[in-house]
């Protein structure tokens, strides 16, 4: 499979995850660690319970289930550019290249809200 499909399964759930915007970047680094890049609109209604789902699912599942996924929020220097608005982005890495980013994706709509793009089904009580 080409590099850019690799990343098409996961891509396309997270496109359907309410407050995600549709752009994504994607690589592999030299020692075959991949990862995924996209942005998060913050003042979405449902934006802060898309970061703790996903902080939950793939940073720390379970004490005895972790996947080998990272979760985090990255951004340029915020001096040089601008607030989060704009330039805070999120990533998912993965130290474990077989653990496929399709994998990633079945992870998440086995355990995020579904359907994905209901959002009644992400409220949550505050």
């Amino acid at each position: 499979m080409s590099g850019d499909l690799v990343f098409e399964a996961l891509e396309t759930y997270l496109a359907s995850v309410p407050a995600i915007s549709p752009r994504f970047g994607h690589g592999h680094e030299p020692d075959s660690r991949w990862w995924v890049k996209f942005a998060i609109d913050i003042g979405h209604p449902v934006a802060w319970h898309v970061v703790q789902e996903f902080g939950h699912v793939l940073n720390y599942l379970s004490t005895t289930l972790r996947l080998p996924t990272t979760f985090k929020p990255v951004s340029p220097p915020p001096y040089m550019n601008g607030g989060p608005r704009a330039f805070l982005s999120w990533a998912i890495e993965c130290a474990d290249p077989a653990f496929a980013p399709a994998t990633v994706a079945e992870w998440l709509e086995g355990r995020l809200p579904r359907p994905v793009c209901d959002l009644e089904q992400w409220a949550r009580d505050d």
